[in-house]
């Protein structure tokens, strides 16, 4: 009979269904690093959404067989110890094709349109005292008939140019392989940054795109473009980015950071500006999409069971 143990359960906020095989489940609603070796022992699948799992921890596991990832992102697994101890590991794949696509045109128009600033202004009491019916302290843009850059082509970076052009946008992307979308123009990373007028990140964390987007890269990018990241904090440069941005030459949208929780110091935190809003790591988390993923991983954990594992990394 399986031990199936999972590790921060509060990370999702969805029905988790029992598996339909024999099994003992037991349920942690938040585990550090340091507690995963005794949670975990005896266990033969484990559930992470984000607690890291590293070599020396599964090298006291000899019973473990299975690591359910609980998101898309395996950058808290280590993969190569996973394969040299014959630890299968799955992911859920395209769980968030709506909500992250909509949080990402969210951000967009909030930060074309300056919502943020006249919020504040409302809030400040300003239209109360205007001598006209409207208050226009801040410049509006649209997204209609700008382009849209796509870093990324995968389910999400597809979903979010379709988003786009239904506002008008022109879309231009970058990937590995050949892109034969109609009304798309593929392009390298650096010249996308220099022509498009919002940069929208889809990639996943890992040594070859950590930091890929540094203070040359900023650089490049126009004058008044918007950089949105919903994918991880790790691509971006927080240090570079947070200079960038303090002297209003582009805005960004951001619901991620590199370490999350975020440290105190995180130089992002710190701002106040009306061309930079972040979010607190929800654009995945609309209750439809926490309920498919709840449904996949049940569903990725049945497959390896009975022997015909799925979604494996």
């Amino acid at each position: 009979m399986h031990r199936i143990v999972f590790l921060d359960r509060d990370s999702l906020q969805a029905e988790v269904r029992a598996p339909a095989f024999p099994h003992a489940w037991q349920d942690h609603d938040a585990t550090r690093e340091d507690q995963v070796v005794e949670r975990l022992a005896g266990a033969t699948i484990a559930i992470s959404n984000k607690v890291p799992l590293r070599a020396a921890a599964l090298e006291q596991l000899p019973d473990l067989k299975l690591i359910a990832v609980a998101a898309t992102g395996t950058d808290n697994v280590d993969l190569d110890a996973c394969r040299a101890r014959g630890i299968a590991v799955a992911n859920i794949r395209d769980y968030s094709v709506v909500s992250v696509p909509e949080h990402c045109l969210t951000l967009m128009l909030a930060l074309r349109r300056n919502l943020r600033a006249y919020a504040h202004d409302v809030e400040a009491g300003q239209w109360e005292t205007s001598s006209r019916f409207c208050l226009l302290g801040h410049p509006i843009g649209d997204l209609a008939g700008s382009r849209l850059g796509i870093v990324g082509y995968g389910a999400l970076g597809r979903k979010v140019a379709a988003l786009g052009r239904a506002f008008g946008m022109e879309i231009c992307a970058t990937s590995r392989s050949r892109i034969d979308d109609a009304g798309v123009t593929q392009l390298e990373l650096d010249e996308l940054l220099r022509h498009a007028d919002v940069v929208s990140l889809h990639l996943p964390l890992s040594e070859q795109t950590r930091y890929m987007i540094g203070a040359r890269e900023l650089g490049l990018m126009k004058p008044g473009a918007l950089l949105i990241n919903t994918a991880r904090g790790g691509l971006v440069d927080e240090a570079a980015l947070a200079e960038v941005l303090a002297t209003g030459r582009i805005g960004a949208g951001f619901d991620v950071l590199s370490k999350e929780p975020p440290s105190p110091d995180n130089p992002l935190l710190r701002l106040r500006l009306p061309n930079f809003i972040l979010t607190p790591h929800v654009a995945w988390a609309s209750a439809g999409a926490m309920q498919t993923l709840a449904d996949m991983l049940v569903d990725n954990i049945e497959a390896w069971a009975g022997g015909t594992p799925r979604n494996l990394v």
